[in-house]
């Protein structure tokens, strides 16, 4: 197939695209597998009480993950986007069995090893083969999709193993979904997906944005626009990481089940997810300094709130913010980073990228676990959202908006805002001038739209 028979875009690629976000489902599930229960696992079957080796799993998750998604980049313009998926999911098929009979916590060290490799090989593919097929309209949405389905599997199959294993045990039953998981992704990886080495070739010919000089040094800080996104992402999943594995012991020390441990951590995740069928659509048109300000604002406000919270309800409010920032910036990382890099450039940024968003898990982890055991988990958490604060302010201040006809966010608000009150002012007057003037408003407003 020659590159002048492809057509670029969300609509013309609508089946691969379709194809793709059920995988990233499949993906997205591995993770799920171990978010509401293996810290539970640590404690009670191992009886492992300092914090820092409770959290060791995601310490070795984050670390392995980064550098396969860095490999990953800089490896799929050589052997392909497939090649490399299908690679993650065969890695991926012992991983469920050591979950469900490891008789030490070593043996769930080394199932994470090969979790981190089948998540830096899988999510890293899926997310570069959907820009490949979209172009460069509707990125944002695009990785919406991408991001929806991953951790609305994730939301989903914590869920579901808290609740298996609140019913059944601890193990090995909750990780039979594992088994179904690797089952379903490897072979419609291997039978329906194709590679998307043509689309990137159409792009090439038509793209303007200059090639970076130096890759790695550009999307990590020089370039202001990547820089502050790669900063944001490691910290995004720093707070992520913490999340993951503090959450459940906090809430375990308050009192609550496993079965509402497993719901509040679900709904983080849940939100996260669902919302960024609305948030990357957002992306497309709003400015995406402002998205990624607001959003780790949000992100930095629930995490120091959630020092004071003690009923489920606080949990499930803080939880929902926690989600809700999260989903404003995870689609506009990629999104952002796709539109400052040259298609051939884009996998290796992509990869780089990836590569300090992913350590977050490890920082975020050893940082809590070692600010948890010397002080306190509520000073871990505060500690997390004040870096989270951090975070907004460098965006805040680095970052520019592209001049692509995108809308401030608040510039929006204000007119919005001002609209509303002229058409409230027109309404209350009963002047027939003023509702002429109100009538000929709406109708320009119609025939622009």
């Amino acid at each position: 197939m020659e590159s002048k028979d492809i057509s670029l875009g969300l609509k013309e690629n609508w089946k691969q695209f379709t194809l793709l976000v059920i995988i990233n489902a499949f993906v997205g599930g591995m993770v799920g597998l171990e978010r509401s229960i293996l810290p539970r696992i640590a404690d009670v079957e191992f009886h492992i009480a300092a914090k820092t080796a409770i959290l060791s799993f995601i310490i070795v998750f984050g670390i392995v993950k980064a550098i396969t998604n860095y490999y990953t980049g800089a490896l799929s313009d050589k052997f392909g986007r497939k090649k490399l998926l299908v690679a993650g999911w065969i890695i991926a098929i012992p991983i469920p069995f050591i979950l469900m009979f490891a008789p030490s916590w070593s043996w769930i060290i080394v199932a994470n090893v090969l979790l981190g490799i089948n998540q830096g090989l899988t999510w890293s593919s899926t997310v570069v083969m959907k820009i490949d097929l979209v172009g460069e309209k509707q990125r944002g949405f695009a990785m919406g999709l991408n991001e929806f389905a991953g951790y609305i599997a994730v939301a989903v199959i914590a869920f579901l193993t808290g609740w298996i294993a609140s019913e059944y045990g601890i193990r090995p039953y909750p990780f039979y979904l594992g088994v179904g998981l690797v089952f379903l992704g490897l072979l419609g990886s291997i039978f329906l997906i194709k590679d998307t080495k043509h689309h990137v070739a159409k792009e090439t010919i038509s793209n303007t944005i200059p090639r970076l000089k130096n890759i790695f040094w550009e999307t990590t800080w020089k370039n202001e626009n990547l820089g502050s996104v790669t900063q944001a992402g490691l910290i995004n999943n720093l707070n992520d990481g913490m999340a993951w594995g503090i959450f459940p012991i906090l809430l375990a020390t308050k009192g609550f089940s496993i079965g509402e441990i497993g719901i509040v951590t679900a709904i983080y995740p849940a939100v996260w997810g669902v919302g960024q069928l609305i948030t990357g659509r957002m992306s497309d048109k709003f400015c995406k300094k402002d998205m990624l300000y607001i959003g780790m604002l949000l992100q930095a406000i629930a995490l120091i709130v959630l020092v004071w919270a003690n009923t489920m309800l606080h949990f499930i409010i803080l939880s929902s913010i926690l989600g809700w920032g999260t989903a404003m910036v995870y689609p506009t990382f990629l999104a952002t980073v796709a539109e400052n890099t040259n298609p051939q450039d884009r996998a290796k940024s992509i990869g780089i990228f990836r590569l300090w968003r992913d350590l977050g898990y490890a920082i975020g982890a050893v940082l809590t676990g070692v600010i948890a055991d010397v002080f306190s988990i509520n000073a871990a958490i505060l500690f997390i959202g004040l870096l989270t604060l951090v975070s907004a302010i460098i965006i805040q201040h680095r970052m520019k908006c592209k001049k692509d006809g995108s809308v401030k966010i608040w510039g929006w608000l204000r007119n919005r805002h001002r609209n509303y009150r002229a058409d409230e002012t027109a309404h209350c007057s009963g002047s027939g001038e003023v509702e002429v003037s109100k009538n000929i408003y709406n109708e320009l407003k119609v025939k622009l739209i």
